[in-house]
């Protein structure tokens, strides 16, 4: 009988925060993270065993490995995704890869279940610009992954025809910008692994599994140096 109840291990490393979860079946067990962004190297493995502990289950039950994949910092996406690929290979259990960026909108969604509108996560690069995609409220993906340099006008287009609901690290610095539109709504709330569920979840029923050996972080490197052309975007 197909394993309706998984019990996975969840990673987040790809911003500032580093954050561990257990789940089992759509129920998060328990859930250890900080906002140190300098210390995801020494707290990553810790937090996977206080979880466990939390939990009152042993790491060699898990039935598989969920992962952050960016975009985001390089380094915590490395340590990232090189744990939670030696977990799976020592185990034997697939990982499934998910996208921050669909992990943020996720989280926007279960803090804000009534907004009707798209959401646009953001990630904080540098300066004016940040790592972004359109979600609708299915978490259905609308807009492409892409770096954008977020000017007065940029979403002005999306924002006269449809309601958005900004998150993450990169949306603060582009609030003051992007308020001055009665369509434009925000949420402030911290990245965590425990959002990643809803997506692992459809994953692990599709059997929608990375290749442990060859999948890698998506850094968006291809897009930093410009500014991409964005359906709806300016």
């Amino acid at each position: 009988m197909e394993n309706d109840k998984p019990l996975l291990l969840h990673i987040e490393t790809a911003t500032e925060v580093c954050s561990a979860a257990l789940t089992f079946g759509d129920e998060v067990l328990a859930v250890q993270e900080s906002g140190d962004g300098n210390s995801h190297s020494k707290n990553l493995l810790p937090y996977i065993d206080q979880v466990c502990k939390a939990a009152n289950r042993d790491l060699r039950a898990v039935d598989g490995v969920v992962v952050s994949v960016g975009p985001g910092s390089y380094t915590g996406l490395r340590i990232g995704v090189s744990t939670a690929k030696g977990i799976a290979y020592s185990l034997g259990v697939p990982v499934m890869a998910v996208s921050t960026l669909a992990s943020l909108a996720a989280g926007a969604k279960s803090l804000c279940p009534e907004f009707q509108g798209d959401i646009v996560p953001m990630i904080d690069a540098r300066r004016m610009e940040v790592f972004t995609a359109r979600y609708n409220t299915d978490l259905q993906l609308v807009d492409e992954t892409a770096a954008v340099v977020v000017e007065k006008d940029t979403y002005t287009a999306l924002l006269d025809d449809k309601k958005l609901l900004f998150c993450g690290n990169g949306m603060p610095k582009c609030k003051d910008l992007l308020s001055k539109h009665a369509n434009a709504h925000f949420v402030d709330f911290t990245l965590s692994a425990r959002f990643m569920l809803s997506i692992a979840l459809k994953k692990w029923k599709d059997k929608d599994f990375a290749d442990t050996a060859y999948f890698e972080p998506f850094y968006l490197k291809e897009y930093v140096a410009g500014k991409p052309n964005v359906k709806g975007l300016h």
